[in-house]
């Protein structure tokens, strides 16, 4: 039987359908691959990146409401308790920990294995402002192992956790910052500038401690006693959109932004970060200890961050014993910090800091752009024993403070840093970077500055080093200093 003519136009209906139906799927393709561009990394990006960050994050399973073992969001009573009892009960199965909107004071909180911390808009964690609320752990403090108070959330020996949400949490720290000051005032009159930091016992916002595939997105944490979040001895970590504000109710010393300390595969992303001192910073412990210890940091991403108030955008360092290396930092902004890239060490530290790349940022209102020394602070960094004191009645931690390092082993080293696409404005100065006779600063490569600063700054004790396109546009006209320096290609 013959078709009608309906039926004779339909294979060229469905042609024309198939041809229109292809052209909106390339469009949609060239769309969606137009957008993935946008998080490709840079052409000159390392192939370990792909290797960066959790790898796995809890299950989504049961919720376990807080308020059902008895928390109360009230801002005054005592939560430590029944939060971790929710706690301990999502670990038993896998599962959430949630809160109603509210305020709640609590101690030191551990995570623990297949748990999410979920923190919602609304809810607020309040550091309990007692140092009694924060048990004593072994740690690492500033690169000295040592007894110290446990953090107000703690990731201690734990696999796939994660503390998410749009909540807060708030250390409270301003008790911790007036104490702080008070025993320096007095430790300073004794000359024991070197030691006071490890004897004002303060506790951390967040510390994530010889764990692994530890997921922490989207919180604000503020005011913290001491440092914010200190991720140690760790692997696999991803800090995504965190914004940390401890410059509220006044300037509370050593509050660190995040502190990657002898930690590996580590992505730190989308953070906004105001405090009062380094705002993302690497660490690999200090002086004696930290070489006995001997534990780098290294496959560092830190990417799409902007910070404010602070001691440096970027800083490696002081504590680099252990190593610091691998490092990849792009598309970043700083306004008003003391430094861009900043990196120091001491005399006593050792080890060494290379293959460092520092690229797309942009500043407003610096310090120096880059600052690179090594003889960094020396009221702090250096420890001695004043009179009247003897080894026998000493606290551990002094003792290991006031160990001897052998002069060479004790030098620092930095070789291998990129520095690439900076734009600079209003900063105080260029590029500061002194190495010592006995420690050149080795292979660093400077390219697409634009810099506009009140001076210039100066290089000395370095060696093959490539300045391509660096437009450094001085107040007082000087030229970039270069001093005891050889190899260098302008």
């Amino acid at each position: 039987m013959p078709f009608n003519g309906q039926f004779q136009e339909l294979p060229v209906r469905f042609l024309f359908s198939a041809i229109r139906f292809m052209s909106l799927l390339f469009s949609f393709l060239l769309s969606f691959l137009t957008w993935l561009s946008t998080f490709a990394q840079p052409t000159d990006a390392p192939a370990w990146i792909k290797q960066v960050g959790a790898k796995t994050t809890p299950a989504v399973k049961t919720t376990f409401p807080v308020a059902k073992y008895k928390a109360v969001g009230d801002g005054k009573t005592l939560n430590t308790k029944a939060i971790q009892e929710a706690i301990d009960a999502a670990a038993k199965k896998g599962g959430v920990v949630t809160f109603a909107p509210g305020q709640y004071v609590t101690g030191s909180l551990f995570l623990k294995k297949g748990v999410t911390l979920q923190l919602d808009k609304g809810v607020t964690l309040l550091g309990s402002q007692d140092l009694k609320d924060y048990p004593e752990i072994q740690t690492r403090v500033a690169g000295i192992e040592m007894k110290w108070p446990a953090a107000l959330l703690n990731v201690l020996d734990q696999d796939n956790v994660a503390i998410t949400g749009q909540g807060t949490v708030d250390g409270q720290g301003k008790v911790f910052w007036d104490s702080y000051w008070a025993l320096r005032k007095q430790y300073e009159a004794k000359g024991l500038r070197w030691i006071v930091d490890y004897d004002a016992k303060r506790p951390r916002t967040l510390l994530v401690s010889n764990a692994s595939n530890v997921t922490l997105k989207g919180i604000t944490l503020q005011r913290s006693g001491f440092w914010t979040v200190h991720i140690l001895y760790s692997k696999n970590v991803t800090a995504d959109g965190l914004t940390i504000r401890n410059n509220i109710g006044g300037h509370g010393p050593s509050t660190d932004g995040i502190d990657i300390d002898s930690s590996s595969y580590v992505l730190v992303q989308n953070c906004d970060i105001d405090c009062n001192d380094d705002n993302f910073c690497l660490k690999a412990g200090r002086d004696w200890d930290g070489l006995r210890v001997n534990r780098p940091t290294e496959y560092v991403v830190i990417r799409d961050c902007v910070a404010g108030a602070g001691a440096g955008l970027l800083t490696c360092g002081s504590e680099t014993s252990g190593g610091i290396r691998h490092v990849f930092a792009h598309n970043l902004k700083a306004k008003g910090t003391s430094a861009g890239l900043r990196i120091k060490s001491a005399l006593t530290r050792g080890g060494t800091v290379e293959d460092i790349a520092f690229e797309d940022v942009e500043m407003d209102g610096v310090g120096s752009a880059v600052a690179i020394e090594m003889n960094w602070n020396p009221s702090y960094s250096y420890s001695e024993l004043p009179a009247g004191y003897t080894q026998e009645t000493l606290p551990a931690h002094w003792k290991a403070m006031l160990m001897k390092v052998e002069p060479e082993r004790g030098l620092p080293h930095y070789r291998n840093v990129r520095v690439a696409r900076l734009k600079v404005q209003n900063a105080k100065a260029g590029i500061r970077a002194a190495g010592l006779e006995n420690s050149i600063l080795e292979n660093f490569t400077f390219e697409d500055l634009a810099i506009a600063a009140a001076k210039a700054g100066s290089i000395s004790y370095a060696k093959d080093w490539t300045l391509k396109n660096v437009n450094i546009k001085a107040a007082d006209q000087a030229a970039l200093e270069v001093q005891n320096s050889k190899d260098i290609k302008q």
